[in-house]
């Protein structure tokens, strides 16, 4: 009889032979693509159909927004994804050892050229920028004061108002 592996134990396998993501982290992926599945799928009116790499990146970005909101930086980066060429090497290692399937078309390179970490996890959580407000220009060369600018006898004046 042959054994066929659990999910969880060809993890283990992936896990022992590229450790750089952690096992959540292909959790996540695996429900980043049913959540991408199903936002496509209502979408196109229940059709389904093979998503590309890019669609998986952004399909993964709404996920991790909805699920972890202004954490989901620290999340994703804490099981070692910094970049969507990583969902991209998740998605691969799953192929390989058979959790997913591909096409023909597949390639690790659909993930390349995305969107940074930083401008889909973080700047969506960051206050608007305000723009500086513009300045009138402003003379800035003072004219020296004259001498009937000047009080004539300045402490005199101080201590007339000390007296009061």
């Amino acid at each position: 009889m042959i054994h066929k592996q659990s999910y969880d134990e060809v993890l283990d396998t992936i896990l022992a032979v590229d450790a750089r993501f952690h096992r959540d982290a292909y959790h996540f992926v695996r429900e980043g693509l049913d959540f991408t599945q199903q936002s496509i799928s209502k979408q196109e009116e229940g059709t389904v159909r093979h998503i590309s790499g890019q669609e998986l990146l952004g399909g993964m970005r709404a996920h991790a927004l909805e699920q972890y909101g202004p954490m989901a930086l620290m999340v994703l980066n804490e099981w070692g994804l910094t970049r969507g060429e990583d969902f991209g090497e998740i998605v691969f290692n799953m192929v390989e050892h058979e959790l997913l399937a591909k096409t023909e078309e597949d390639t690790p390179t659909a993930f390349v050229g995305g969107y940074t970490f930083d401008e889909a996890f973080r700047q969506p959580f960051l206050p608007p920028a305000v723009p500086a407000p513009e300045l009138p220009e402003v003379n800035r060369t003072i004219p020296p004061a004259s001498e009937t600018d000047r009080p004539a006898n300045p402490t005199n004046q101080s201590k007339a108002s000390d007296k009061q």
